[in-house]
């Protein structure tokens, strides 16, 4: 007698991204690739080495997850953060503002232990 096995089905996490888009700068980020052409897949936030205080963000389109990539969808943004930027981003809220003195993305990064003079880049 054959006996047969069922594999359960479990339920797919969902991934929590560990940073978080506003609308504001989810309409703006959607309202940018729209100009592109080719339109790019999505939005690589990334954290890199360099500036005053050691790392500085990165914001750039791409057309693919890498390899090491998590992939987040933000509203029908999709979200790019490469493995090591995770740790330095989790908990990170980014915003689009505009103010009398310019406008452009800004990060609230609760891991900052403090940034440089001129904003650009932190310490954690």
């Amino acid at each position: 007698m054959a006996t047969t096995t069922v594999p359960e089905v479990t339920k797919t996490e969902v991934k929590k991204a560990p940073i978080t888009l506003t609308p504001n700068a989810i309409g703006k980020v959607k309202e940018i690739m729209g100009q592109q052409n080719p339109v790019p897949a999505g939005l690589r936030i990334g954290v890199v080495g360099g500036g005053c205080s050691g790392f500085s963000y990165s914001m750039q389109f791409e057309n693919g997850a890498g390899m090491m990539d998590k992939t987040f969808d933000m509203d029908g943004l999709k979200v790019y953060v490469d493995a090591t930027s995770v740790m330095y981003l989790n908990g990170c809220i980014v915003d689009y503002v505009e103010t009398l003195e310019g406008a452009g993305f800004k990060f609230e990064n609760p891991n900052v232990k403090s940034t440089c003079g001129c904003g650009s880049s932190f310490s954690v």
